[in-house]
């Protein structure tokens, strides 16, 4: 994955588009809708773009988890950070109450898989970002994303977690 185009990088629609996102109804409404457009946007590019990607220039990875209490295998688009070979993904959930699923199936089960436009399905582990890392990697989303800032504000009885994802070289066998 290339380097990430920051806030000031992205065109005025792009620029436009990842401002609002961070009102409280349009936030709403992208967390009821996006992953449903998303996906088939997904298949119908062979994985190489997602609509949020097209109108924002955010960089949409789609992760497989598998799930913390059913154990079933579910694919969906997330803002994907590059940083020095790895990927983060920051479990900001538009804001709401609780962390996302997502993040809850990669505590349960670190391992994971990532696609990044259109390349090729990459295993790999999961940990949660902590303490200076964490801070920067936050900024870094925050260049690259404002809107985290508001879902941070309305987010106000958690912690936005952020995870890192790297690589593994090749699943184990029976690995979770």
């Amino acid at each position: 994955m290339s380097q990430a185009r920051t806030y000031r990088q992205a065109n005025l629609i792009q620029r436009g588009l990842r401002s609002v996102a961070g009102l409280a109804p349009v936030s709403w409404v992208f967390a009821r809708t996006l992953h449903h457009i998303d996906r088939p946007v997904f298949r119908i590019t062979r994985g190489r773009r997602t609509l949020t990607s097209m109108l924002t220039g955010l960089p949409v990875v789609m992760l497989t988890t598998t799930g913390a209490r059913t154990g079933f295998r579910r694919t969906l688009p997330l803002l994907g950070l590059p940083d020095d070979g790895r990927i983060v993904v920051i479990a900001s959930n538009y804001g709401q109450v609780d962390n996302p699923s997502w993040y809850y199936n990669l505590r349960a089960h670190p391992r994971a898989e990532i696609s990044v436009a259109g390349g090729a399905v990459r295993d790999v582990r999961a940990r949660e970002a902590e303490g200076a890392e964490r801070e920067r990697l936050w900024r870094l989303g925050l260049s690259i994303y404002p809107a985290w800032a508001g879902y941070a504000k309305r987010a106000t009885d958690r912690r936005i977690p952020v995870m890192v994802l790297e690589s593994v070289a090749s699943p184990e066998p029976g690995a979770d």
